[in-house]
């Protein structure tokens, strides 16, 4: 990515904002559109619609919550998040925008709702047990005695055996005081993983998807949008883990911190960050405090570290 000019800087730091007023509470917001990086360098906003009223979010779905923005310097069309506010009230409000158009269908895999570049190969299923069937060739029962019962062997049916031998321990079986059913081992080093294949970031859709396969090699499964939308970025949910990806050219805040923890909290999960722009030094203090590790995104699209304990869970893994 190229390096921003003194102009480009301005053009963020000078986003549109406009007026929004709640349709539940009636309260009024100020809000201006986040801005991204385009792959030539220039910032890329959503232009706001101010004749149009924000609409409440009551489901997601993939064609709703990205729209296709062009650049105004290089003219290259790149999906990025609708712009979205959160109110006070608890509503989340869809901003309306102008001039752009929805994702194509034909850019979506069909009947999962995520786009093509995360929908990765699924894992293989298990083949299902057949149960062997059992030997044709069955032992014979003893022969019988004249009494109708097998023969006696002197060496069982005496509890001392034979003379100058020891009674023969009873073998153990697999439930047997001696030997349980499961022994559970300790952990120990953790099983080596490939090299991450990272995906360049030109977009903010590659943020997502460089995201994804992070966690998908740290060995997490069943990797999907979060249910609840962040206030920034983009919420992805495993199973144990709640991520969340900021691809915009802001440093993550306090407040982003915050409230990806206690959206991890509420539902009992662990939580990770992974931003482009680094973070803000109150959110990576508390971060540090609450156990959350923070990544930043490079360009090449491999997760940096930046503390301890995103050290610790590259260390370890899922």
């Amino acid at each position: 990515m190229d390096t921003l000019s003194r102009r480009d800087v301005l053009e963020w730091a000078m986003a549109e904002s406009v007026p929004v007023r709640c349709p539940a509470c009636r309260r009024e917001h100020l809000f201006a559109a986040p801005s991204y990086p385009c792959v030539c360098g220039a910032p890329v906003t959503p232009p706001l619609d101010r004749l149009a009223d924000p609409a409440p979010v009551t489901h997601r779905t993939w064609d709703e919550d990205w729209v296709t923005v062009p650049c105004d310097t290089c003219g290259r069309a790149d999906q990025w998040p609708h712009p979205e506010l959160g109110c006070p009230c608890g509503v989340m409000l869809r901003i309306p925008v102008r001039g752009v158009r929805r994702p194509l269908r034909a850019e979506v895999v069909p009947g999962t709702g995520a786009p093509a570049d995360l929908e990765t190969e699924p894992e293989p299923e298990a083949a299902p047990h057949t149960p062997e069937p059992p030997p044709l060739d069955t032992p014979e029962p003893p022969p019988l005695d004249t009494a109708g019962s097998p023969p006696l062997d002197t060496a069982e049916s005496s509890p001392l055996g034979t003379a100058g031998s020891s009674p023969a321990p009873a073998p153990a079986t697999p439930g047997s005081p001696l030997i349980p059913d499961h022994v559970p081992l300790p952990r120990t080093t953790p099983t080596p993983r490939p090299v991450f294949q990272p995906v360049t970031i030109r977009t903010a859709r590659d943020a997502v998807t460089a995201a994804t396969l992070y966690l998908r090699w740290l060995g997490y499964r069943d990797i999907r949008r979060a249910d609840q939308r962040p206030p920034s970025g983009i919420g992805l949910a495993a199973r144990g883990m709640l991520a969340q990806v900021d691809p915009t050219v802001r440093p993550a805040t306090l407040r982003d911190v915050e409230c990806l923890w206690l959206t991890a909290m509420s539902d009992s999960t662990g939580c990770v960050y992974f931003s482009l722009a680094g973070y803000a030094d109150d959110a990576r203090r508390r971060a540090d405090a609450l156990g959350i590790p923070l990544f930043v995104l490079d360009l090449t699209g491999t997760p940096q570290p930046v503390n301890t304990h995103a050290d610790e869970l590259l260390a370890t893994g899922a």
